[in-house]
Protein backbone atom coordinates (compact mmCIF):
# COMPACT_ATOMS: atom_id res chain seq x y z
CA UNK A 1 0.00 0.00 0.00
CA UNK A 2 2.88 2.66 0.73
CA UNK A 3 4.48 1.79 -2.69
CA UNK A 4 1.02 2.42 -4.11
CA UNK A 5 0.89 5.63 -2.39
CA UNK A 6 4.59 6.60 -3.06
CA UNK A 7 3.95 5.99 -6.89
CA UNK A 8 1.13 8.14 -7.55
CA UNK A 9 2.64 10.72 -5.05
CA UNK A 10 5.44 10.86 -7.91
CA UNK A 11 3.34 10.08 -10.71
CA UNK A 12 1.75 13.62 -9.34
CA UNK A 13 4.35 15.92 -8.88
CA UNK A 14 5.55 15.35 -12.92
CA UNK A 15 2.23 16.07 -14.15
CA UNK A 16 1.76 19.22 -12.13
CA UNK A 17 5.79 20.32 -12.54
CA UNK A 18 5.77 22.83 -15.51
CA UNK A 19 8.05 21.14 -17.97
CA UNK A 20 8.36 17.25 -17.67
CA UNK A 21 12.33 15.69 -17.14
CA UNK A 22 14.14 14.71 -19.97
CA UNK A 23 15.46 11.65 -19.44
CA UNK A 24 19.68 12.87 -19.19
CA UNK A 25 21.29 10.03 -21.77
CA UNK A 26 18.96 12.14 -24.15
CA UNK A 27 20.36 15.08 -24.13
CA UNK A 28 23.79 15.87 -25.82
CA UNK A 29 25.61 19.02 -23.98
CA UNK A 30 27.46 21.64 -25.84
CA UNK A 31 27.83 25.34 -26.21
CA UNK A 32 26.72 27.78 -28.28
CA UNK A 33 29.80 28.23 -30.27
CA UNK A 34 30.03 24.22 -31.54
CA UNK A 35 27.23 21.01 -31.16
CA UNK A 36 24.12 22.15 -30.48
CA UNK A 37 21.97 20.92 -27.17
CA UNK A 38 19.66 18.47 -28.37
CA UNK A 39 16.77 15.74 -27.58
CA UNK A 40 16.94 12.65 -29.83
CA UNK A 41 14.00 11.39 -29.68
CA UNK A 42 11.11 13.63 -28.76
CA UNK A 43 7.29 14.72 -29.26
CA UNK A 44 7.87 17.51 -31.35
CA UNK A 45 10.70 15.86 -34.16
CA UNK A 46 9.44 16.21 -37.71
CA UNK A 47 6.90 18.75 -36.91
CA UNK A 48 5.73 21.57 -38.90
CA UNK A 49 6.00 24.28 -36.63
CA UNK A 50 4.93 27.81 -37.49
CA UNK A 51 6.13 31.14 -35.57
CA UNK A 52 4.13 34.38 -35.57
CA UNK A 53 6.03 37.35 -33.87
CA UNK A 54 7.47 40.52 -34.01
CA UNK A 55 11.60 41.20 -34.76
CA UNK A 56 12.80 38.42 -32.45
CA UNK A 57 11.21 36.01 -34.36
CA UNK A 58 11.75 37.96 -38.14
CA UNK A 59 13.44 35.59 -40.66
CA UNK A 60 15.53 38.70 -41.53
CA UNK A 61 17.55 37.61 -38.37
CA UNK A 62 16.82 41.73 -36.33
CA UNK A 63 19.79 41.89 -33.94
CA UNK A 64 21.30 38.42 -34.37
CA UNK A 65 22.64 35.75 -36.74
CA UNK A 66 20.38 32.86 -35.36
CA UNK A 67 16.94 32.83 -34.02
CA UNK A 68 15.68 30.65 -31.38
CA UNK A 69 13.70 29.18 -33.76
CA UNK A 70 16.16 27.76 -35.55
CA UNK A 71 17.88 26.66 -32.51
CA UNK A 72 15.04 24.52 -31.56
CA UNK A 73 14.98 23.33 -35.05
CA UNK A 74 18.38 22.02 -34.48
CA UNK A 75 17.46 20.91 -30.69
CA UNK A 76 13.81 18.93 -31.14
CA UNK A 77 14.16 18.30 -34.83
CA UNK A 78 11.49 20.53 -35.61
CA UNK A 79 10.50 22.19 -38.91
CA UNK A 80 9.76 26.05 -38.30
CA UNK A 81 7.14 28.03 -40.97
CA UNK A 82 8.45 31.38 -40.04
CA UNK A 83 5.80 34.67 -40.16
CA UNK A 84 7.15 36.90 -37.44
CA UNK A 85 7.43 40.28 -38.96
CA UNK A 86 9.89 43.47 -37.63
CA UNK A 87 7.74 46.27 -35.51
CA UNK A 88 4.31 44.08 -35.96
CA UNK A 89 1.97 44.22 -32.53
CA UNK A 90 -0.67 41.81 -31.80
CA UNK A 91 -2.83 43.04 -34.65
CA UNK A 92 0.12 42.29 -37.13
CA UNK A 93 -0.45 38.52 -35.56
CA UNK A 94 -4.09 37.76 -37.65
CA UNK A 95 -2.68 38.63 -40.80
CA UNK A 96 0.36 36.51 -40.16
CA UNK A 97 -1.97 33.59 -39.63
CA UNK A 98 -4.16 34.54 -42.48
CA UNK A 99 -1.02 34.16 -44.28
CA UNK A 100 -0.04 31.10 -42.93
CA UNK A 101 -3.51 29.65 -43.15
CA UNK A 102 -3.28 30.74 -47.07
CA UNK A 103 0.13 29.19 -47.62
CA UNK A 104 0.03 26.05 -45.56
CA UNK A 105 -3.61 24.81 -45.07
CA UNK A 106 -3.54 21.97 -42.43
CA UNK A 107 -0.22 21.19 -43.37
CA UNK A 108 0.90 22.62 -39.95
CA UNK A 109 1.25 20.82 -36.59
CA UNK A 110 1.53 23.35 -34.18
CA UNK A 111 1.35 27.26 -33.59
CA UNK A 112 3.44 29.78 -31.38
CA UNK A 113 2.93 33.23 -31.07
CA UNK A 114 5.44 35.14 -29.12
CA UNK A 115 4.18 38.69 -29.68
CA UNK A 116 3.35 41.94 -27.25
CA UNK A 117 6.37 44.04 -26.37
CA UNK A 118 5.64 46.51 -29.68
CA UNK A 119 2.35 47.00 -27.92
CA UNK A 120 3.64 48.19 -24.88
CA UNK A 121 6.19 50.25 -26.55
CA UNK A 122 3.10 51.70 -29.04
CA UNK A 123 1.22 52.47 -25.60
CA UNK A 124 -1.60 50.26 -26.83
CA UNK A 125 -4.47 50.50 -24.10
CA UNK A 126 -5.05 47.17 -22.36
CA UNK A 127 -8.93 46.70 -23.17
CA UNK A 128 -11.36 44.00 -22.18
CA UNK A 129 -11.46 40.42 -22.70
CA UNK A 130 -15.64 40.50 -23.23
CA UNK A 131 -18.54 42.68 -23.53
CA UNK A 132 -21.66 41.64 -21.80
CA UNK A 133 -25.14 41.59 -22.22
CA UNK A 134 -28.55 39.88 -20.79
CA UNK A 135 -30.15 36.99 -22.63
CA UNK A 136 -32.68 34.57 -21.78
CA UNK A 137 -31.78 30.91 -21.45
CA UNK A 138 -32.68 27.36 -20.27
CA UNK A 139 -31.98 26.18 -16.38
CA UNK A 140 -32.76 23.52 -14.25
CA UNK A 141 -36.40 22.22 -14.76
CA UNK A 142 -36.24 24.04 -18.10
CA UNK A 143 -37.68 26.97 -16.93
CA UNK A 144 -36.34 30.22 -18.61
CA UNK A 145 -34.29 32.84 -17.11
CA UNK A 146 -32.36 35.93 -17.89
CA UNK A 147 -28.74 36.44 -17.38
CA UNK A 148 -25.72 38.29 -17.93
CA UNK A 149 -23.90 36.45 -20.86
CA UNK A 150 -20.04 37.32 -21.85
CA UNK A 151 -18.86 37.50 -25.82
CA UNK A 152 -15.39 37.70 -26.60
CA UNK A 153 -14.68 41.36 -27.78
CA UNK A 154 -12.25 41.57 -30.67
CA UNK A 155 -10.99 44.88 -31.05
CA UNK A 156 -8.22 46.15 -33.19
CA UNK A 157 -7.31 49.11 -30.68
CA UNK A 158 -6.89 47.60 -27.51
CA UNK A 159 -4.15 44.59 -26.06
CA UNK A 160 -6.94 42.00 -25.26
CA UNK A 161 -8.78 42.66 -28.33
CA UNK A 162 -6.62 42.26 -30.23
CA UNK A 163 -5.67 39.12 -28.89
CA UNK A 164 -8.89 38.18 -29.22
CA UNK A 165 -8.78 38.97 -33.15
CA UNK A 166 -6.29 36.92 -33.32
CA UNK A 167 -7.07 33.64 -31.86
CA UNK A 168 -10.66 33.62 -32.76
CA UNK A 169 -9.09 33.23 -36.42
CA UNK A 170 -6.67 30.97 -34.85
CA UNK A 171 -9.33 28.95 -33.21
CA UNK A 172 -11.43 28.12 -36.20
CA UNK A 173 -9.10 27.98 -38.66
CA UNK A 174 -6.97 25.30 -36.58
CA UNK A 175 -9.22 23.67 -34.81
CA UNK A 176 -7.05 20.68 -34.45
CA UNK A 177 -3.25 22.37 -34.19
CA UNK A 178 -1.68 23.16 -30.81
CA UNK A 179 -1.44 26.72 -30.30
CA UNK A 180 1.57 28.02 -27.63
CA UNK A 181 1.73 31.77 -26.43
CA UNK A 182 4.68 33.17 -25.51
CA UNK A 183 5.33 36.17 -23.07
CA UNK A 184 7.55 38.75 -24.10
CA UNK A 185 11.08 38.74 -22.79
CA UNK A 186 12.73 41.92 -20.34
CA UNK A 187 13.68 44.36 -22.54
CA UNK A 188 15.91 47.46 -21.63
CA UNK A 189 16.92 50.80 -24.35
CA UNK A 190 16.86 50.87 -27.37
CA UNK A 191 18.14 53.66 -29.88
CA UNK A 192 17.88 53.28 -34.03
CA UNK A 193 17.95 56.51 -34.70
CA UNK A 194 16.86 60.11 -33.21
CA UNK A 195 13.17 59.11 -34.02
CA UNK A 196 13.43 55.75 -33.04
CA UNK A 197 13.89 55.96 -29.03
CA UNK A 198 12.53 53.25 -26.56
CA UNK A 199 12.96 53.73 -22.98
CA UNK A 200 14.45 50.61 -21.02
CA UNK A 201 11.24 49.04 -19.33
CA UNK A 202 12.19 50.75 -15.85
CA UNK A 203 9.69 53.48 -17.56
CA UNK A 204 6.15 53.12 -18.59
CA UNK A 205 5.27 53.62 -21.84
CA UNK A 206 2.76 56.72 -22.65
CA UNK A 207 -0.47 55.46 -20.96
CA UNK A 208 1.82 54.79 -17.75
CA UNK A 209 1.12 51.43 -18.44
CA UNK A 210 4.64 48.72 -17.43
CA UNK A 211 5.92 45.97 -19.48
CA UNK A 212 4.51 43.84 -16.51
CA UNK A 213 0.89 44.50 -17.65
CA UNK A 214 1.10 43.54 -21.03
CA UNK A 215 3.24 40.09 -19.84
CA UNK A 216 0.15 39.44 -17.01
CA UNK A 217 -2.19 40.25 -20.27
CA UNK A 218 -0.89 37.52 -22.24
CA UNK A 219 -0.51 35.25 -19.22
CA UNK A 220 -4.19 35.79 -18.62
CA UNK A 221 -4.81 34.89 -22.68
CA UNK A 222 -3.94 30.98 -21.57
CA UNK A 223 -7.47 30.63 -19.50
CA UNK A 224 -9.61 33.03 -21.93
CA UNK A 225 -8.78 31.09 -25.07
CA UNK A 226 -7.23 27.31 -23.50
CA UNK A 227 -3.73 27.73 -24.88
CA UNK A 228 -0.70 27.25 -23.00
CA UNK A 229 1.27 30.24 -22.13
CA UNK A 230 5.09 29.65 -21.79
CA UNK A 231 6.46 32.89 -19.30
CA UNK A 232 9.31 33.25 -21.88
CA UNK A 233 9.69 36.69 -19.57
CA UNK A 234 10.93 34.63 -16.83
CA UNK A 235 12.45 31.34 -18.13
CA UNK A 236 14.95 32.56 -20.10
CA UNK A 237 16.36 34.52 -17.58
CA UNK A 238 17.09 37.59 -19.68
CA UNK A 239 17.61 40.61 -17.66
CA UNK A 240 19.17 43.55 -20.11
CA UNK A 241 18.49 46.12 -17.86
CA UNK A 242 22.05 44.60 -15.58
CA UNK A 243 25.27 45.56 -17.73
CA UNK A 244 26.02 41.43 -17.32
CA UNK A 245 23.62 40.45 -19.16
CA UNK A 246 24.56 43.07 -22.14
CA UNK A 247 25.74 40.07 -23.98
CA UNK A 248 23.08 38.55 -24.94
CA UNK A 249 22.00 41.52 -26.79
CA UNK A 250 22.30 43.19 -30.15
CA UNK A 251 24.44 46.14 -28.38
CA UNK A 252 25.16 46.98 -25.21
CA UNK A 253 25.24 50.66 -25.97
CA UNK A 254 22.31 51.31 -28.81
CA UNK A 255 20.44 48.07 -28.43
CA UNK A 256 19.39 45.68 -25.82
CA UNK A 257 15.74 45.17 -26.85
CA UNK A 258 17.29 42.46 -29.49
CA UNK A 259 18.87 39.37 -28.44
CA UNK A 260 22.10 38.19 -30.28
CA UNK A 261 23.03 35.11 -31.04
CA UNK A 262 23.60 34.44 -27.56
CA UNK A 263 20.55 35.32 -26.27
CA UNK A 264 18.35 33.24 -28.67
CA UNK A 265 19.72 30.29 -27.50
CA UNK A 266 19.46 31.49 -23.84
CA UNK A 267 15.72 31.63 -24.89
CA UNK A 268 16.08 27.96 -27.38
CA UNK A 269 17.31 26.33 -24.31
CA UNK A 270 14.72 27.32 -22.08
CA UNK A 271 11.95 27.07 -24.58
CA UNK A 272 13.02 23.18 -25.54
CA UNK A 273 12.56 21.83 -22.15
CA UNK A 274 9.34 23.59 -21.49
CA UNK A 275 7.62 22.12 -25.20
CA UNK A 276 8.95 18.75 -24.12
CA UNK A 277 6.04 19.16 -21.41
CA UNK A 278 3.51 19.92 -24.44
CA UNK A 279 1.77 17.37 -27.59
CA UNK A 280 3.14 18.87 -30.72
CA UNK A 281 -0.27 17.76 -32.20
CA UNK A 282 -3.38 16.35 -31.23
Amino acid sequence: MTDKITSYTLAALLLSSQALPCPASLWQQSTVSDTITTVSENQWKGKKVAFLGDSITDKKHVGTTKNYWQYLAEMLGLTPLVYGINGNQWNGILKQAERLKAEAGDDVDAIIVFCGTNDYNAGIPLGEWYTYTYEETTVKGGTKEVRKKRHAAPNPHTFRGRINEAMLYLKKNFPMKQIILLTPIHRAQARFSKENIQPEESFPNKLGLYVDEYVNVVKEAANVWAVPVIDLNSISGLYPLLDEHAPYFHDAQTDRLHPNANGHYRMAKALAYQLLAYPANF
